[in-house]
């Protein structure tokens, strides 16, 4: 991986800070576009922008702004700590405050792609590493010695010879006159010098939770603020066609209650009636009694049971385009000595993030001010400044900590309505989705249907592949994350393979969500190989190594075929895969997947009674993100996250569509995983000598065929399609 290069383009302000001080501000330019693996060239573009502010009290306090946006995956913790530790500071004399919405100060500020380390690794350490050489020199002319015999430990400057010490906030002020060094030609510390890079480290925010402080979008409160709720025809891009708006506004504590015409983007304003009141529970109970026709326009026609048989009639049919063709796939299933012919399946599902959408917003003086949960809060700004007709430079976004973001808070649907209803209100208004509008409202992970057919020669090695995609959109085109492409896995790695796909017509919503694509990939992918296997009568594991070794004649896999060996093998080893004989009802599955540049191979130990009821004892994990865990505590985490939330997704999450509405409104409906199915899940790292990438994605897809594989070793019964509730699979 090229780390970003830095040149004269790219270099610190300076800034003295009234009452003395200093502030420094790193500039790289976060609004380039990053290259394959996430990597941002400072040298794209000429204007470069600020990606991180650091600054320096008298006190000695060392002020870090966090300048993504926190959804529970430990950024607003894990970037300030980059900085701190090329800085020279001690963790405890940080503070940490959340950034604004500012693309023009901080560059690029979002949560997704997991792309957060690998955009900031280098930038930040430099930026740090230039505030700590400026510390040096300001001391360095202080005292009148070469630069060069002054060090630095724990936030203090250090003349050894003399016994001369001075900490940073007395070099501060004199600092803050001094010409920034060269960002390019600082030196970094080597990683066996790191004290705080690589350290557990507890969230910044975590006494605050547990406390009860307000941090979240549903936390925040502005003098004078109004609710709001906001009812949406139950079929998406439905449109008010009546509205008992005038009854509705004589209910206790309701201020206004109005329709919103709203427009077709799906992401954007919807047509819908807004009602806002002194408190939420005074405008919802109102909602109780609001009476709307709509039009529901042509998605009425569209349903789970309607998907399912055009996806039955597409398979039959040639397919609509070619996605990959390498060799001839037909031929080496003729010359196979035994095929596996194959429909995997799996549903819509939804983000159910624990903190329902929401946004505060304020419209005065000219200027709209939004407090939002968002992943993504600039489109949301120019989302916001096209529906209301205004100047995006009049809107300024407080971002809030989100209750899980999983790719919904990627949207910003809630922050516009919030923004429209407040200036049609003239008023400050909290809108909260309850959570039925939560759940009838999402863009969910789109379903998807696969037929496969698979070969394997005499020797159980896999000869070739075939995979006919169905998937939803409109012509030939994917709805947004529904896609697969030619290089996904395992494309590059079979000398015969055939990939292509049908669109299922679709007029349902959908978007990321965690692990985009690969989440609902990987079951498939990892469980047809499974099948391969079993038919070539190999082991799962020596059939893995086996394709990761023969490496197609096509373009390559996207993948390094060795890091993923690595750490199939250190999850081997870690489970003791293969040296222990379970009883029926228990057995051992396997499975691996690269997504977001994260290497990661997973071993899932499942027990299933005689009545059908799955319990997960444990899961095995190795992961493969470069050299540096910068903080192993939030890492382990995360994937400890990522691995129950996909045992979770395999488990029970569906979302069905009857007549264009969606079915499940509530967690009663739409199950999640409780505590006490919870496992152990053991986290291996394995260190290569790459630069570090992000976590909070790609641990996920692996678990989910790895759980399939071991229940058909428990119980010989294959699961080809989710959730694992809709099978029965009990067995005497």
């Amino acid at each position: 991986m090229q780390t970003s290069q830095l040149d004269r383009r790219a270099f610190l302000k300076v800034s003295a800070i009234a009452g003395g001080g200093i502030m420094l501000s790193a500039f790289v330019d976060l609004n380039a576009a990053p290259d394959a693996n996430g990597v941002v060239d400072a040298n794209a573009r000429a204007d470069f922008t600020p990606n991180a502010f650091i600054r320096i009290t008298p006190d000695g306090k060392v002020t870090i702004i966090a300048k993504n946006p926190e959804v529970g995956q430990g950024i607003k913790t894990m970037l300030p700590m980059i900085i701190a530790d090329e800085l020279d500071v001690p963790w405890s004399s940080v503070i940490v405050e959340q950034a604004m919405s500012d693309q023009a100060k901080y560059g690029q500020q979002f949560a997704g792609g997991s792309t957060a380390t690998p955009q900031n690794w280098d930038p930040l350490r430099r930026a740090g590493a230039v505030g700590r050489q400026m510390m040096i020199a300001a001391a360095a002319q202080k005292w009148s010695v070469p630069a060069a015999e002054v060090t630095t430990d724990a936030g203090v400057a250090l003349h050894r010879a003399s016994g001369k010490r001075a900490t940073y906030g007395e070099l501060a002020t004199l600092a803050a006159t001094l010409t920034p060094p060269d960002a390019a030609k600082v030196p970094l510390k080597d990683p066996k010098d790191y004290k705080i890079i690589g350290k557990f480290t507890a969230g910044v925010d975590n006494k605050a939770i547990v406390t009860g402080k307000p941090l979240f979008g549903i936390d925040v409160m502005v003098p004078g603020m109004l609710h709001a709720v906001f009812e949406k025809c139950p079929v998406f891009g439905g449109k008010v066609v009546t509205a008992n708006v005038d009854e509705l506004a004589r209910e206790p504590g309701v201020k206004k209650a109005f329709v919103v015409a709203g427009g077709t983007n799906l992401s954007g304003l919807l047509s819908g009636v807004a009602i806002v009141a002194d408190t939420w529970w005074a405008a919802q109970s109102a909602r109780k009694k609001l009476k709307v026709t709509w039009d529901e326009g042509a998605t009425a026609q569209q349903s789970t049971v309607s998907f399912a048989a055009k996806a039955k009639e597409l398979m039959a049919a040639p397919p609509l385009k070619m996605l990959r063709n390498e060799g001839d796939a037909d031929a080496a299933l003729a010359r196979s000595a035994k095929t596996v012919d194959a429909v995997y399946e799996y549903p819509f599902i939804s983000h159910a993030t624990l903190e329902p959408q929401n946004s505060t917003a304020h419209f005065h003086d000219g200027r709209m001010e939004i407090w939002s949960p968002s992943q993504n809060p600039q489109p949301g700004r120019q989302l916001v400044a096209t529906t209301l007709g205004i100047d995006a430079a009049t809107i300024d976004i407080h971002m809030t900590r989100g209750g899980g973001g999983f790719g919904r808070r990627l949207s910003n649907d809630y922050m516009v309505e919030a923004a429209w209803i407040a200036r049609e209100a003239g008023a400050p208004v909290k809108l909260l989705w309850s959570r039925e509008d939560d759940l009838r409202h999402d863009f969910y992970r789109c379903a998807g249907h696969h037929h496969l057919k698979g070969g394997v020669d005499a020797k159980g090695n896999l000869t070739a592949w075939k995979d006919h995609f169905i998937s939803y959109g409109t012509g030939e085109a994917f709805s947004s994350s529904a896609g697969m492409g030619p290089n996904d896995f395992p494309g590059g790695l079979v000398n015969d393979y055939n990939l292509s796909y049908s669109i299922i017509p679709s007029g349902i919503p959908t978007g990321p969500l965690r692990a985009p694509s690969s989440n609902a990939l990987a079951f498939v992918m990892h469980s047809f190989i499974d099948e391969l296997a079993l038919a070539g009568g190999v082991d799962p594991l020596a059939f893995r190594m086996q394709m990761l070794s023969s490496v197609g004649t096509g373009a390559k896999s996207t993948m390094d075929v060795e890091r993923m060996r690595g750490v199939l093998q250190l999850v081997a080893d870690k489970s003791g895969w293969g040296k222990t004989k379970l009883p029926k009802g228990r057995g051992l599955g396997i499975g691996f997947y690269y997504s977001h540049r994260g290497y990661f191979a997973e071993v899932v130990d499942a027990s299933v009674s005689k009545t059908g009821v799955v319990k997960v004892n444990q899961v095995w994990v190795a992961g493969d993100v470069g050299r540096q865990i910068i903080n192993p505590s939030g890492a382990e985490q995360q994937v400890q996250g990522a691995v129950l939330d996909g045992i979770s997704e395999a488990l029970t999450q569906e979302i069905t569509i009857e007549a264009g509405h969606t079915k499940e409104s509530n967690f009663n409906e739409y199950k999640l995983l409780r505590i006490g199915q919870a496992t152990k899940v053991e986290v291996n790292w394995r260190i290569t000598d790459n630069n570090p990438t992000g976590i909070g994605e790609p641990a996920l897809p692996p678990v989910i065929p790895a759980l399939c594989n071991a229940i058909f070793a428990a119980t010989g019964k294959r699961i080809r399609s989710l959730p694992l509730s809709k099978h029965d699979l009990s067995w005497s």
